[in-house]
């Protein structure tokens, strides 16, 4: 039972109700602000019940406001809808007394009186349902129960496959049958056998892995925070990149499509990084030394190679002074340089051409790189477009929301931005949206989503072409 001085939530919803009301009504503001006026001016003032000998007064000075007495008085006997008049200005002289009381009006009394009478009003209507009770539950950040889950019969079916092992025992070997009895990917057996405590003993017995696979059941009720929870570090409810390396690992070593990374251990970080990093972006040690000045035929303008080197999209400081990118940042370059159209290349290449980090792209910053595009055309004895019809395509293109300035949030709504990207500072991407039939372009722009990404599209052309050169070399040595 609650405290009986602590009001019910509902209650005390009602309470708060009521005292606003009486707050609000014209008698209790012309009152409260006739004792404000008492106060200020150093006011005797009793605040008592009727005739009752119990009172308590406060003293003042001598300032006694007769005007503002005869006012509360005569306010005080009124009824309650009664209008009143503004207190007088006229002020005793000095010599008055300056023990004078004021009988102020009875404000405890018609605080009751309007309580009351709200009350009662109020009364007649049913009192509302608690809003805690009415809105059903619609946040489940580890998924919404399932109202039918037979955990016990999921328990019995993975203690059947355990026992068709050795002392019910499961080695990594045998963790994709237990994965098919859990019903999850054939590709999460690493991890269930990890979060059971095999990456400790080499084997899970059924005793542990039945215990952690039913907290898991009763915990996390989607596959996303199956997921998370079985490759997160204990106590995180977040992923970092380092989490997803044995499950990598494992895909390497198991996937049939991989087997040629079987022998080549020393490639296995290097897919494992890239995979990752394009799974979750963070901070990666691998160094490597590349000049992207020749990447795709040194399409991409000088100015902007030297954006990149600036600092303004890499992370290693000590490489970025060598003139070097770490693996990572040179994973996110390519990701970001092959598929223009996802949020994170948008973001990528619009943190490399606002120059004063002011957040718009102003008509300086797009002259800037424009400029350089211009130089490559003349080289390649093509007319260059004047800047002022550049600047009045790539506005009609972005339809920026202000006039003449170009922000993160105008290109990420625009379909068509990786075209505006090309067009400052990648001369053989600008050149191949010059040749498309404009229709085509909008026609692209209209069924995104739909096809497989521009970075898919590269990774296929790219394996293509290694298989081919492999296939060439094979048949020269071969002949």
């Amino acid at each position: 039972m609650p405290s009986p001085q602590v009001l019910q939530p509902v209650l005390k919803m009602k309470v708060d109700e009521l005292f606003l009301n009486w707050l609000s009504e014209p008698t209790t503001q012309t009152i409260l602000k006739d004792y404000l006026g008492l106060i200020k001016s150093g006011q005797s003032i009793d605040l008592g019940l009727g005739d009752t000998k119990d009172k308590r007064s406060m003293t003042f000075n001598e300032n006694n406001n007769v005007a503002s007495k005869r006012s509360l008085t005569e306010r005080s006997s009124a009824p309650l809808g009664a209008p009143s008049s503004p207190p007088s200005t006229h002020t005793l002289p000095s010599g008055s007394s300056g023990n004078a009381r004021v009988v102020g009006p009875n404000g405890r009394a018609l605080r009751r009186s309007v309580s009351t009478k709200k009350a009662q009003v109020k009364s007649e209507a049913p009192v509302p349902t608690a809003l805690s009770e009415s809105i059903p539950k619609f946040y489940f950040p580890r998924g919404r129960p399932k109202a039918n889950l037979n955990i016990d019969g999921l328990i019995a079916k993975i203690e059947k496959i355990f026992s068709q092992f050795p002392n019910e025992r499961a080695t990594i070997e045998d963790m994709g049958k237990v994965a098919k009895a859990c019903e999850c990917p054939l590709y999460w057996k690493a991890p269930l056998f990890n979060s059971a405590g095999g990456d400790r003993t080499g084997f899970v017995s059924v005793h542990k892995f039945v215990a952690m696979w039913r907290k898991m059941l009763q915990t996390c009720h989607d596959d996303v925070s199956k997921f998370v929870h079985l490759l997160a570090k204990p106590g995180c409810n977040y992923l970092e990149q380092e989490d997803f390396i044995p499950f990598l690992q494992d895909v390497v070593n198991s996937h049939a499509g991989l087997a040629f990374l079987k022998e080549a251990s020393d490639f296995h970080s290097r897919y494992i990084t890239t995979v990752s990093h394009y799974t979750y972006h963070t901070k990666i040690y691998f160094e490597v030394s590349v000049d992207l000045a020749r990447h795709n035929d040194q399409a991409i303008s000088h100015k902007m190679i030297e954006r990149i080197f600036s600092g303004t999209v890499t992370r290693d400081r000590r490489l970025r002074k060598d003139g070097r990118l770490s693996y990572a940042d040179f994973v996110w370059f390519l990701i970001s340089e092959e598929d223009k159209k996802t949020d994170t290349s948008i973001e990528y290449w619009f943190r490399c051409m606002d120059l004063d980090g002011d957040g718009v792209l102003s008509m300086y910053e797009l002259e800037y790189f424009y400029e350089e595009q211009c130089v490559k055309l003349e080289t390649m004895a093509i007319e260059p477009l004047p800047f002022e019809d550049c600047l009045c395509q790539m506005l009609d293109l972005v339809k920026p929301e202000v006039e003449g300035k170009i922000t993160l949030r105008d290109l990420k709504q625009c379909k068509l931005s990786h075209i505006f990207y090309d067009t400052f500072f990648n001369i053989e991407k600008y050149l191949d949206h010059e040749q498309k039939d404009p229709f085509s372009v909008v026609r692209e722009a209209e069924t995104e989503g739909q096809e497989i990404s521009d970075w898919e599209k590269y990774a296929a052309e790219e394996y293509d072409i290694l298989v081919a050169e492999e296939t060439t070399t094979d048949q020269y040595n071969d002949g």
